[in-house]
């Protein structure tokens, strides 16, 4: 199975998954005022409401008419935004990753495994919580 993210912005998420049978498929997520919705080819296939709402999605691709076989599929959200950049027209969600049992197809933000590895020394921490650079590396004592 592969996956590529098509957008994500404030309230929606596209993704295009491919499967092993070389079948395309768009999977989708929307946020609405009163409920969140998960589209597969645009049907709904989850859906959650009020003011707590799901932000983990089970899905299976590519089961039979009985329901057996097929590839379980999690996705998972992090609907906040940063609160400062209300203004933007390009405010995003925070975070989507899209894993199977092997694990993550596709990730992004705050769910990539890759921002969850704890930085090995200080130099990293402050560059990556900071953006900060301690020392110049380039430049001569």
């Amino acid at each position: 199975m592969r996956a590529e993210l098509v957008r994500v912005s404030l309230h929606q998420v596209d993704i295009k998954v491919v499967t092993e049978d070389e079948q395309m498929h768009v999977l989708q997520w929307r946020r609405n005022l009163l409920w969140d919705e998960v589209l597969l080819d645009g049907k709904r296939q989850a859906h959650s409401g009020g003011l707590s709402r799901e932000k983990v999605y089970g899905l299976v691709f590519g089961k039979d008419a009985e329901g057996r076989g097929g590839t379980k599929v999690m996705l998972l959200l992090d609907p906040s935004t940063s609160y400062g950049n209300w203004g933007n027209p390009n405010q995003q969600i925070s975070g989507v990753r899209l894993e199977t049992a092997d694990g993550p197809v596709v990730a992004f933000g705050t769910l990539d495994p890759k921002n969850l590895e704890k930085p090995a020394t200080f130099s990293d921490w402050m560059k990556k919580t900071m953006g900060m650079e301690w020392g110049d590396t380039n430049r001569p004592n």
